[in-house]
């Protein structure tokens, strides 16, 4: 048995890994065509599609930092089955936010404040399990993005506890527009470059 990951190992897992997260980012375009097809079917919700764009930055944003799994020395499948399971809560959050029918809801709006439990519970075990992410990637890197990436992790997963409990919409509108502009400034500040 290999004790060192081959690049073949990473490529096989990155695959793999690169299904799930298309099926995501399939499912959140899918949902933004539909209501662009369809705009009177499901009035849209200017928070609902807030959270949507946050979804695509996160989604091509994973994909471009699981670059750094080639670092891992020793790949196992306890290792790939966890990624492979962090890349289906992404799948999770985009069907949250687009379900395949709005039948029983009046509009996005409704229907986002009636899941908001699901889908900020599912995003804040996200953000823990991010943490999990990064650290199968070495101390070094942990290192190497230092303390903000950790603490805006914790901020997140209690900001999204609040969230999922809260339906008061000047809340949930202040959380997506300032996640937004955060979620910008810290991919361009801490992982615009792949080294």
């Amino acid at each position: 048995m290999e004790t060192v990951a081959s690049p073949e190992v990473f490529l096989h897992i990155k695959v793999v890994m690169g299904m799930v997260i298309s099926l995501s980012l399939a499912r959140l375009l899918t949902g933004i065509a539909g209501i662009i097809q369809h705009p009177g079917k499901a009035k849209p919700y200017v928070v609902h599609l807030g959270w949507a764009a946050s979804m695509f930055l996160f989604i091509i944003h994973i994909w471009w930092w699981e670059y750094r799994l080639q670092a891992v020395p020793v790949l196992h499948f306890g290792i790939y089955l966890f990624l492979v399971s962090f890349c289906c809560l992404f799948f999770m959050l985009c069907a949250l936010l687009f379900p395949v029918s709005l039948d029983e809801y009046g509009g996005y709006e409704e229907y986002f404040y009636s899941r908001r439990r699901w889908f900020f519970g599912t995003l804040a075990l996200t953000y823990a399990v991010d943490i999990v992410d990064t650290a199968i990637k070495g101390a070094d890197h942990m290192h190497s993005i230092g303390w903000e990436y950790p603490a805006r992790n914790i901020v997140y997963v209690i900001v999204c506890v609040i969230a999922a409990w809260t339906a008061n919409r000047r809340f949930h509108t202040a959380f997506v527009w300032l996640n937004l502009v955060y979620q910008v400034s810290f991919i361009f500040r801490i992982y615009d470059i792949l080294g």
